[in-house]
């Protein structure tokens, strides 16, 4: 069972930049997509980015142009860098493992969800 904990969230100005880390444990996982999700207060929990194994990128229309996912499987850690960011940015940010093949960019697609970091950007 891998387990994941994210870092790197924080309070930060609009336009700012903020650069999230997700490290797993437990098992390697260079065999496995990985996905950063968001969920802002009162809301559902939405998909972010994700990275295949091979390094396939995918992004949430929102974020395209602003976010870049990576990973480091040297490291067992998964990053999303953050850049031009907005107020609606606002959440907390997960990383979770895709456990349903495919390129689906539901959370049920996803499992062993880390414990989330807070992401605040003011205007």
């Amino acid at each position: 069972q891998v387990q994941l904990v994210e870092s790197g969230g924080g309070l930060v100005q609009a336009g700012g930049s903020l650069r999230l880390s997700c490290a797993a444990s437990g098992r390697t996982f260079s065999s496995d997509a990985m996905g950063w999700f968001r969920q802002a207060a009162g809301k559902e929990r939405e998909f972010v980015a994700g990275i295949s194994w091979t390094g396939v990128r995918t992004y949430y229309d929102s974020v395209k142009g602003r976010a870049t996912i990576s990973r480091d499987n040297a490291k067992n850690t998964v990053y999303l860098q953050l850049n031009s960011l907005k107020p609606e940015d606002t959440a907390v940010y997960y990383c979770a493992v895709r456990r349903r093949a495919g390129w689906g960019q539901n959370a049920a697609d996803f499992g062993s969800w880390g414990q989330g970091t807070q992401v605040t950007v003011s205007s």
